[in-house]
């Protein structure tokens, strides 16, 4: 859909009015956020019970105010869950009130829209609204369940049944759910804030000077530059000023690498699209040499899964031992997950330690890589020290991937948990206010989704909340 005229008067204008907020990333934690600051409230439906005796108690203390006007902190006390974030534990219980239990209680919540509350916004992406969903091979089936993709007042299995397809085991291919975001955009009409094809290169601020008359400093502005791509490929520059920030760019920028000897060589990969491809073409078959896939989480699971639904022989190495507690296996729930519990059962059983039942499969756990060899070999060096060579037709190295903020001053670094080590979502990420999710470090800055830590989408938009009220309580605040 092309963007209103009026959003590309403002990227080509370049205007001196700062914009109220930008959101910098179209996937779900930004598509959540542009639907709240579009009007949309939530309130507490007065029939509902919610099953959380504690939280049923406090929902009834304030009736008729809207989620986003009441204290967050407060009500989000005493919730667990699997998940770090109080607020994101918060709405997900509010949306799903017993999902963790195996039910499907209906939210607890009403959506009503009104206008007058809407901040004015603008969501900058590089795809189409989804984000990374649409980089994401479509067949694959998601790792949560289509419900927990889902955002507010549009469920996906609603959705699925107007689209007329059935959900495959309660889980839907990414391809329905990049789908699903694109068209939440256009039913919620949304569309006018969004813009696609656009990558931020730089990000800025500084405060203004403070005027002679002695009023209170004003707050930090930003300006926001970056290269919007048309339709029709040709590229101008922008450069848009705002009072308020928000990084939902995701974490799926750029994959992490090894840093070994011969990580560069063609045959290395470091996405699972390449062993699609190579299967397509034929250049990997079940007579070729196994393909080495090094990691333990989700990709590499998928990755085994793919390999073997070809017939293609697997060597799967990991650093870790496989009963380790820390291994994404050892905390999802058989009965969700069975094809992932299939993938740690092979890493277990059919360890290069012991004979293979499953033929074209094996485990090297504990083993680390040294380097890989111009002729196909792989070096490793087993949890004895012995050094052992492999010879392969294709490597997928899968260990997770880094968000890129290369756009932020010092890429970042001086905004996350602990400024000395790179930023990463799992182990540092950025150090925002649980309750605001504003960084700590600069006001009108604000990081959502996994930049702050929620890695599942089922939780960033508890991030959403907490921005959108926080956004929603200084816009009141402000003089006329």
């Amino acid at each position: 859909t092309a963007m209103s005229s009026s959003r590309k008067e403002h990227l080509g204008a370049s205007s001196s009015e700062p914009l109220t907020v930008i959101i910098i990333g179209n996937g779900p934690s930004g598509i959540c956020l542009s639907y709240l600051l579009s009007g949309y409230t939530p309130y507490v439906r007065p029939d509902a019970v919610h099953p959380h005796p504690l939280l049923q108690r406090k929902l009834t203390e304030a009736p008729g105010v809207s989620i986003l006007d009441q204290d967050l902190d407060y009500l989000s006390e005493g919730l667990e869950g699997r998940c770090q974030s109080p607020v994101a534990l918060l709405f997900d219980a509010l949306l799903r009130p017993d999902t963790d239990f195996g039910g499907d209680l209906e939210s607890v919540l009403t959506w009503k829209h009104q206008k007058e509350r809407a901040i004015p916004h603008m969501v900058l992406g590089r795809n189409l609204p989804g984000g990374a969903w649409h980089s994401i091979e479509g067949s694959m089936v998601t790792l949560s369940q289509g419900q927990w993709m889902g955002l507010p007042d549009l469920q996906v299995k609603d959705w699925m049944q107007k689209k007329r397809r059935g959900l495959r085991n309660s889980r839907a291919t990414a391809g329905d759910i990049a789908h699903y975001y694109r068209d939440y955009v256009t039913k919620k009409g949304l569309g006018h804030n969004f813009v696609s094809g656009a990558v931020v290169t730089a990000v800025a601020w500084g405060t203004p000077e403070p005027s002679s008359s002695g009023a209170q400093a004003p707050s930090p502005l930003f300006q926001v530059s970056g290269v919007l791509t048309a339709k029709d490929q040709s590229q101008r520059p922008f450069s848009l000023w705002a009072r308020n920030v928000v990084l939902a760019t995701g974490t799926f920028d750029s994959p992490a690498r090894l840093g070994v000897p011969g990580e560069a060589l063609p045959f290395v990969h470091h996405e699972l699209s390449a062993l699609e491809a190579a299967t397509r073409v034929g250049a990997v078959t079940p007579a070729s040499d196994p393909v080495l896939i090094v990691g333990a989480g989700l990709s590499a699971a998928d990755a085994v899964l793919y390999a073997r639904h070809y017939n293609v022989p697997v060597i799967h190495a990991f650093r870790r031992p496989v009963g380790d507690p820390g291994l994404v296996f050892n905390q999802l729930p058989k009965m969700l997950y069975p094809e992932y519990h299939k993938v740690h059962q092979m890493m277990r059983e059919k360890s290069i330690l012991s004979p293979s039942p499953y033929e074209g499969y094996r485990s090297l756990p504990g083993h680390q890589l040294l380097l890989f060899k111009d002729d196909r070999q792989a070096v490793f060096r087993d949890p004895e020290g012995v050094e052992k060579v492999f010879a392969v037709s294709l490597v997928l190295v899968l260990i997770g991937s880094h968000p890129d903020l290369s756009f932020l001053p010092g890429a970042g670094a001086d905004l996350a948990m602990d400024p000395n080590q790179p930023l990463s979502a799992k182990r540092n990420p950025i150090d925002v206010d649980p309750f605001t999710y504003q960084s700590t470090r600069q006001e009108g800055l604000y990081a959502m989704g996994p930049l702050a830590g929620d890695n599942f989408v089922r939780f960033v938009q508890g991030g959403a909340l907490a921005v959108a009220s926080s956004l929603l309580r200084k816009e009141t605040r402000k003089p006329p």
